[in-house]
């Protein structure tokens, strides 16, 4: 049995196939970490979520921003952008069961010592608050007034963690920071708008994953979401999105050893993530 863990998808299938051919991957013995974003932006979309979902307990997926914004759409929140691309999940037969399944993903998952989470944890948060806050954006997400918390999810304030945060503020916060983040300062305020790689921060601002005294750093992350940072492999960091969907190459990582394994994309979007 391995685990491997894959960079973000979105959209695009084939090449997803074509690397777990190439590990020889067999869902009754292994298991697939999904970083999260495995929607949107690439043409196939309703393929990724098929197959996935297909999978059963070999499937480990985090919720990303882009599979976000395909759960609002589905429920009539959030607004729609010119490059999305999963009007195809929401036209087929099977997207309605195929959306409650990506609802009810998890934000957060821990295995053994990784974590493996969509785009970061802020540096006050250990593991063991993280698994928790992320719970409590899962129940909202997967309980009746589901829709309720879709209408207020989405947006960038507060824009720092408070322990004293309360109602859609505090989960909005939590959602952020998971599935948006890419600088934060020491004490742990975002900044939403910067995308380019992690040496061209912000003044005041830092990659989250460069500050050295994090709490979360018992353990190691696995995450995705910033194309621009690049394939990282270091202590207590693992950053798998090298950019599949601009025409660099889909990366999985096997968890055990570090063995990693590459498969060239071509290019499917244009612009940033």
């Amino acid at each position: 049995m391995s685990d491997y863990a894959v960079g973000d998808l979105q959209g695009c299938f084939d090449p997803l196939r074509r690397l777990l051919d190439r590990i020889d991957f067999d869902p009754a013995r292994d298991r697939l970490f999904c970083v999260g974003d495995l929607v949107n932006r690439g043409p196939q979309s309703l393929e990724v979520l098929r197959f996935l979902h297909g999978l059963g307990d070999a499937a480990r997926v985090v919720l990303g921003n882009h599979d976000l914004t395909l759960v609002m759409a589905q429920y009539g929140h959030g607004k729609r952008s010119k490059s999305d691309t999963f009007h195809h999940v929401l036209d087929a037969p099977d997207g309605a069961e195929l959306i409650a399944w990506l609802r009810r993903r998890p934000l957060l998952i821990v295995e053994g010592r990784h974590v493996i989470v969509h785009a970061g944890l802020l540096p006050q948060w250990s593991v063991e608050q993280a698994r928790a806050l992320a719970a409590e954006v899962e129940c909202a997400l997967a309980g009746e007034g589901y829709g309720e918390f879709l209408r207020h999810m989405w947006g960038s304030t507060p824009d720092a963690w408070r322990d004293d945060l309360t109602g859609w503020d505090r989960l909005r916060v939590i959602v952020n920071a998971m599935t948006r983040m890419r600088f934060c300062t020491p004490d742990g305020r975002m900044e939403f708008h910067a995308k380019g790689p992690p040496d061209k921060a912000p003044p005041g601002y830092a990659a989250w994953f460069d500050l050295p005294h994090a709490a979360w750093r018992t353990h190691t992350v696995v995450c995705g979401h910033w194309s621009a940072a690049g394939l990282r492999v270091a202590p207590q960091l693992i950053a798998l999105d090298t950019g599949c969907l601009w025409g660099g190459c889909l990366s999985a990582l096997r968890l055990a050893d570090g063995a990693l394994f590459q498969q060239q994309c071509r290019k499917f979007a244009q612009g940033a993530d």
